[in-house]
């Protein structure tokens, strides 16, 4: 008798995120922000006028280079994970009053970026994420969503609209390309999306993707919308979705009872706890999941942007030896747990002045592994 022919098993992305590029966020680039108003990509667009297209495009050209994919894939990571603004492909798109003047404020020519960004992942064997950051009107007020202070993303239909226009887009210029793994649909929409809205939009972007991207060939990536997991087992169990990952991001520098908590609390939290989360959470909804999104950072000053004080944490405490030493066990700590998913995106490659948001950083200071194969 033959033996039965077995079905390889499923690669487990191991990646990182580029953001920071595509989609401005200041407390990841400083320096770009330096001497302006501006507080997200909107408002340096609108602030900057014409001078901003000469601004950017530089930034495109220095911030992410081919040498930086080629770095990554030196060092074992597989995929990159790359956030853009809905404005990726240029105008029409909605108007918002943070625009002011300006009917079409965003610089184009961040396709030709990303066609490029493409090609380098085909070239070095990465496989890429496409993630819609940034939606029109903004869907969950966080300067990473492109509009701070603004979340009515999800109260026009325009707006909808565009999103799921966007991604019909992609989907249809990425089709073919060998670097592409996947198209996230919307990254964090708030909380208070309502549930029911945010799963119609989740079904009319798989249905865009899938116009143009088979599930042989493309995964859909569903954002958790911090809600708990729990909330879309129906969504999921009751659909005729083909190849679909749910995606959570896991930070402990965001709330109050992750701030008052020790190094050892931490450790605990995300060795123990997320592990758990993992696999409780892929045998419940019955789908593969990534964690999407983590760091090492416990400070929550350095992105105090939109996030309020007091600043006190667990390193506080710690001398610089013992500083090292915490961070590459939370570090670990997060890898053993998040290898139980699908896969991970650290966030990000590189940020200016935030070391433990800084992949490249984190590993030439010896925090994270040298190799990840």
């Amino acid at each position: 008798m033959m033996d039965p022919v077995s079905t390889p098993a499923p690669v487990r992305l191991r990646g990182v995120n580029l953001g920071g590029w595509l989609v401005l966020e200041k407390w990841m680039t400083p320096s770009l922000f330096e001497g302006l108003e501006a507080t997200d990509e909107t408002t340096w667009c609108a602030e900057l006028g014409r001078d901003a297209p000469a601004r950017l495009r530089a930034h495109w050209e220095r911030f992410i280079t081919r040498d930086d994919f080629a770095w990554l894939a030196g060092v074992g990571v597989n995929a990159v994970r790359i956030p853009v603004g809905h404005w990726i492909f240029g105008p029409p798109y909605p108007y918002h009053a943070r625009y002011g003047a300006e009917r079409h404020p965003f610089v184009e020519g961040g396709i030709e970026v990303l066609d490029r960004a493409m090609q380098w992942a085909s070239e070095l064997g990465l496989e890429v994420v496409l993630d819609l950051h940034a939606a029109p009107g903004c869907q969950n007020g966080f300067d990473n969503g492109g509009i701070k202070d603004v979340c009515e993303w999800h109260t026009r239909e325009e707006y909808l609209a565009h999103s799921v226009e966007v991604l019909g887009r992609l989907a249809a210029r990425y089709a073919a390309a060998p670097a592409l793994h996947a198209i996230e649909v919307l990254n964090e929409p708030r909380w208070d999306v309502p549930t029911g809205l945010l799963e119609a939009y989740y079904a009319r972007a798989y249905a865009a993707i899938r116009a143009h991207c088979s599930p042989e060939r493309v995964a859909v990536v569903f954002h958790d919308g911090f809600r708990p997991y729990a909330q879309f087992r129906s969504f999921f169990h009751g659909s005729r979705f083909e190849n679909t990952v749910f995606d959570v991001h896991r930070y402990q520098c965001f709330d109050r009872a992750d701030l008052d908590m020790d190094i050892h609390g931490h450790l605990h939290k995300a060795g123990v706890l997320w592990r758990e989360e993992a696999d409780a959470l892929q045998r419940d909804l019955g789908v593969p999941a990534i964690a999407g999104e983590w760091s090492l950072g416990l400070d929550l000053k350095v992105v105090s942007l939109w996030a309020d004080g007091p600043y006190h944490h667990a390193l506080q405490p710690l001398d610089a030896f013992q500083e090292s030493v915490a961070l590459r066990a939370y570090a670990a700590a997060q890898l053993l747990a998040f290898e139980h998913y699908r896969g991970w995106f650290f966030w990000s490659y590189r940020t200016e002045t935030t070391p433990a948001w800084c992949f490249r950083e984190c590993v030439e200071r010896g925090w994270l592994p040298s190799r990840f194969q």
